[in-house]
């Protein structure tokens, strides 16, 4: 029982040490993964079933919540490649998170018979102000992936 408590402890700081290599849905998968895999182990009369069965379960909602974040930030990231001229910023705020955001497109052009744009994000994330250079492409259903 001490092992698996010192184990989700560990795992628990090597996972702070990581998360920024991560985005929220992935976060939000890892620490619902330890903290239900804690919770069942403590809770279950068989404490390996238990931390199993929790790890998956926490894992399973802990990246739906992290998912739902993300999606609001990609939509707006759409919506100033596809919407915004050229240089012309689009700006917007996270309303569950509070982040805030700043997306400028560069201008179109083709490569692999494929739409791409560059984009620059300016983002202050816990009061941290981030730039991000990106480049995306528009998929043939006009959704825009980024792939850099």
């Amino acid at each position: 029982m001490k092992r698996i408590i010192a184990s989700v402890i560990i795992a628990t700081f090597l996972l702070g040490s990581v998360a920024g290599c991560a985005d929220k849905a992935q976060t939000g998968a890892g620490v619902g993964t330890l903290a239900g895999a804690t919770i069942g182990a403590l809770t279950s009369k068989n404490k390996g079933l238990g931390a199993v069965i929790g790890a998956g379960i926490g894992g399973l909602i802990g990246y739906a919540i992290g998912n739902e974040m993300d999606k609001n930030d990609k939509a707006q990231i759409g919506k100033a490649l596809e919407e915004q001229p050229t240089g012309k910023p689009l700006a917007w705020r996270n309303p569950d998170t509070g982040s805030s955001y700043e997306a400028t497109p560069g201008t179109p052009y083709m490569q692999q018979d494929k739409i791409y744009r560059d984009i620059n994000i300016k983002a202050n994330v816990d009061g941290q102000e981030k730039d991000v250079k990106a480049k995306a492409y528009r998929g043939a259903d006009g959704t825009w992936t980024l792939v850099q």
